[in-house]
């Protein structure tokens, strides 16, 4: 299993690369993702480099430049965004700014001629998502989500036992990713922004319920649950949801943030898979039925990045194009409208 999953997963050595045949990437905002994730990701990548960055705030742009030795001309701001389309250095934008301007940069990115990595969740609604990957085509560019871990060898293997059964038809599946959120002046706080438990760790669970299948949800019910209303005034602060799948397969996920907590648990006819953590930055924790899942830790940023660079020089399909956010923003969607109903079924058909 071991040396299967990571064949498929891209992340056996490669010739090395010049640098002058690396792509250029810029990240759009400088929170902690980018800073504490990204950017140290970039120094472990082989098809891309840390060319740009996109800030509002002139001391990080500072810092940054000479962290990382960004020349001023590679330097941008919100006001001044566009005119990254004249800058041949960079080819590639990374979207990584709250939920509710992901469309909009986006949208501005595959307009300047720049291919485009937004992260998750990938927008605020299916509408969004759909001119999302418009607009990428028009402008002949491509889009891929920040899905990370469809990169992760473990996660991959996942993936290879929903696709080839070695247990049999997979029959139900637990999945829970939350932490607890007590910055009362963070966006994730907002509904302004986007906030909210299931639009950001919940999609994590919704992920791990879709890949662990290798389906699409038919119906979908759920029930959001508030204990610090102080807080949760404007968003979720759990959510729990169940899906039912074409197979009969059935997932209940869960979201918060207010517990802890990181797991997947798939249960098939003939054994089963659990992951615990299953969506954290240092490495995946799994076994099956049949024993533990020994496959090498990467970093899932630098192998996402690298493969997209790769995907682009080569012209061929991204593993997680934009289509396969918009999946899950039309389940998130209905999710809400199951919430505003009382908890009521919704087709997802």
């Amino acid at each position: 299993m071991g040396a299967a999953a990571v064949s498929v997963s891209g992340t056996m050595p490669r010739p090395a690369v010049r640098p002058e045949e690396r792509l250029g990437i810029a990240l759009v905002g400088l929170g902690y993702y980018s800073t504490d994730v990204l950017a140290p990701a970039l120094q472990q990548t082989e098809q891309v480099y840390l060319a740009g960055i996109v800030t509002g705030t002139p001391e990080k742009a500072e810092e940054w430049s000479k962290k990382y030795n960004i020349p001023a001309s590679n330097i941008y701001n919100y006001e001044n965004f566009d005119s990254i389309a004249d800058n041949p250095a960079i080819d590639i934008i990374y979207v990584v700014l709250p939920n509710s301007m992901h469309a909009e940069y986006t949208i501005r990115a595959a307009k300047a001629g720049k291919h485009v990595i937004c992260e998750k969740p990938m927008a605020l609604s299916v509408r969004e998502c759909e001119q999302m990957i418009e607009a990428c085509e028009q402008a002949g560019v491509k889009l891929s989500i920040g899905y990370r871990l469809h990169f992760e060898p473990t996660t991959q293997e996942v993936m290879r036992i929903a696709r080839e059964k070695p247990f049999g038809n997979i029959q139900f599946v637990t999945a829970g990713a939350g932490y607890r959120e007590s910055r009362a002046d963070h966006w994730k706080l907002s509904k302004e922004y986007g906030g909210g438990a299931m639009m950001d760790m919940g999609v994590y669970s919704l992920q791990g319920a879709r890949y662990s299948t290798g389906e699409e949800p038919i119906a979908v019910t759920a029930q959001t649950f508030v204990t610090r209303p102080d807080l949760f005034r404007e968003v979720d602060e759990t959510t729990t949801f169940q899906l039912e799948f074409p197979s009969g397969a059935v997932a209940n996920c869960h979201t918060s943030f207010t517990a802890n907590m990181n797991y997947l648990l798939v249960n098939a006819e003939r054994g089963w898979v659990r992951l615990q953590p299953f969506s954290g930055y240092g490495g995946i924790k799994g076994e099956t039925s049949q024993g533990p899942l020994n496959f090498p830790e990467i970093n899932q940023q630098a192998a996402q990045m690298d493969e997209v660079a790769l995907c682009i020089k080569e012209n061929r399909p991204m593993r997680v194009p934009g289509e396969e956010g918009l999946k899950d923003i039309k389940v998130v969607e209905a999710i809400f409208r199951s919430i505003q109903a009382g908890g009521a079924r919704i087709s997802l058909t």
